[in-house]
């Protein structure tokens, strides 16, 4: 007995004096939780990568192609959500690749990384267990430095499956361009995982720590896309951001690798500061005080609805805030595509529009891109509720008397409502867009009537959520599948041909893309009767079944 208390008060002590102490294992354990997400996102990444390697070589055959597809990069839209404009004097497949490709594959592996990070930090430790794991011999840096290491790990997975996806495309891309490609992927991702990590020291909460480095992903975003409309090369303004040191490779046109020195220089200061900013705070506290709360709760709270409110109007007002100014932006890029439309016949094919009609065609196509955005809010705004209950907020809320049954029609009247909302803002956005290229202001009224086509879509895809949550909370996750899916099939399934049966799974599939299209009332009478059978299922499931933890 002696020997064993003298054995655990020496690991202790171990764990007390080595702030390391057993990283090695917990890094293993984050692996071992987070396999699959990593393999998922790997897969992704690949997958998009090879498959649009392979669609683009289709779709521009040519030099006279590749160069009318570089004219709309003369559009400030088009740098917004590109790159900059790299060799667009004599455009090349690897130049269009890297100028326009890259991006996304950047902000993908940046919010990887923030889930990740936060999933493995603030979200713990809000959750108690870090403070079991602190309980053992275990040091005071190993947690926060496991997830670091977990989330290189991860990024250099993507890293790889990138430039795999790069090499396996069939377009003969070179191998050190694409080497690099994917090693500023991997290294974007490492500098907003250690602005994660920050995020994580200074706030209570898991969601306003992902929220905050969210937030600085969408700000350098726009910080590159302004300064590459100042200057197509890269202004001063663009040097600022993250995204644009990877880019300043200049891939597959000038190849130069001194720009990823900023990202790794970048990602080791932030991780450092995490670690500082970790020592000087208590275990569950941040370092940026709550504000104390009010001494009564507003009127509003007691009821179901303004608390739902309360607890979704950051969500609703972030993808608002998005999906409204991707909707200016992709709006203003519809009358820039009618030069293009003379030098690449074959526009038609790409983006499945009519070319006697090309800015009405185009814009009622980038209206159904867009509501992909609500469909995420919906989403994301139902899972919420699930969340809440596992961590007994909802068994707090109905103990007080509120039946399950008015707590979950609250709940989905703020969801609706602010997809109603979002979806008008949607069609505004895309009208003043529009408007903006055309200098026609009828486009304004006209794409937010036309996005309002989209609704019984966007409810089919919330009540596939309902159902999940209410039935079998523990597949509640699964209900991003459709959307994902959806999204697949709405930006790649006529590029690559699938067969139509899967293209059917898809509700966008099923509206008409309105303006350019009569709006067909019978797929939409379909799809909202069916959304209310999978909501009803849902508010049977949630009621009858134990609140779960």
């Amino acid at each position: 007995m002696t020997t064993t208390l003298r054995e655990a008060t020496v690991a202790l002590s171990d764990g007390a004096h080595r702030p390391w102490a057993r990283t090695a294992a917990l890094l293993r354990l984050y692996l071992r939780l987070d396999r699959v997400r990593i393999a998922v996102w790997a897969l992704a990444v690949y997958g998009t990568v090879a498959g649009s390697i392979a669609t683009l070589l289709e779709t521009y055959p040519t030099q006279e192609s590749l160069q009318a597809r570089a004219a709309l990069l003369s559009n400030p839209s088009a740098v917004m959500m590109t790159g900059p404009a790299f060799g667009r004097e004599h455009y090349t497949f690897g130049a269009m690749v890297a100028n326009e490709l890259s991006l996304w594959v950047l902000v993908a592996a940046a919010i990887m990384s923030v889930l990740l990070v936060v999933r493995h930090t603030r979200a713990e430790e809000e959750a108690g267990r870090l403070e079991v794991v602190r309980a053992l011999p275990v040091g005071r840096f190993a947690p926060p430095t496991a997830a670091f290491a977990t989330v290189a790990v991860a990024n250099v997975v993507v890293g790889a499956a990138v430039t795999a996806g790069l090499l396996s495309g069939g377009a003969d891309l070179a191998v050190a361009d694409s080497a690099a490609f994917g090693v500023g992927t991997a290294l974007t991702g490492l500098v907003f995982a250690a602005v994660a990590a920050v995020a994580a020291q200074l706030t209570e909460h898991g969601r306003a720590a992902s929220g905050a480095a969210l937030a600085v992903v969408g700000a350098t975003f726009l910080t590159r896309g302004i300064g590459d409309v100042i200057d197509p090369l890269g202004s001063p303004l663009s040097w600022t951001s993250p995204f644009a040191w990877a880019q300043q490779t200049r891939l597959y046109v000038d190849l130069r690798w001194w720009p990823l020195v900023l990202s790794a220089v970048a990602a080791a200061a932030l991780g450092a500061l995490a670690v500082g900013l970790a020592q000087r705070r208590d275990l569950g506290a941040g370092l940026r005080a709550p504000r104390p709360g009010p001494a009564g709760a507003a009127p509003a709270l007691l009821g179901p609805v303004g608390l739902a409110w309360r607890l979704l109007r950051g969500l609703f007002w972030g993808w608002a805030a998005g999906t409204t100014l991707f909707a200016v932006a992709f709006g203003a890029m519809a009358n820039s595509l009618e030069d293009f439309a003379e030098e690449l016949p074959d526009l038609g094919d790409l983006f499945q529009i009519d070319l006697t009609d090309l800015t009405n065609a185009f814009a009622s196509v980038v209206l159904a891109f867009l509501v992909v955005g609500v469909a995420c809010f919906v989403v994301a705004a139902v899972l919420r509720l699930r969340a809440e209950e596992g961590q007994g907020r909802v068994a707090a809320v109905v103990v007080t008397g509120t039946s399950r049954p008015r707590l979950l029609a609250g709940w989905l009247a703020v969801v609706a409502g602010g997809a109603v909302v979002m979806t008008v803002l949607v069609g505004l956005g895309a009208g003043v867009g529009v408007w903006s290229g055309s200098g026609d202001p009828a486009w304004v009224g006209r794409m937010a009537v036309a996005a309002l086509a989209y609704l019984p879509a966007v409810a089919l895809f919330g009540a596939v959520a309902v159902a999940l949550a209410g039935l079998a909370p523990g597949a509640a996750p699964w209900a991003w599948l459709p959307v994902g899916w959806s999204a697949f099939v709405l930006f790649l399934g006529g590029l690559l041909d699938l067969p139509e049966w899967t293209r059917e799974v898809s509700p966008f599939e099923h509206t008409p893309l309105v303006p350019q299209e009569a709006l067909a009332a019978g797929p939409l009478v379909v799809m909202g009767l069916t959304a209310a059978a999978l909501v009803a299922a849902g508010f049977v499931g949630f009621t009858r079944r134990d609140l779960e933890r």
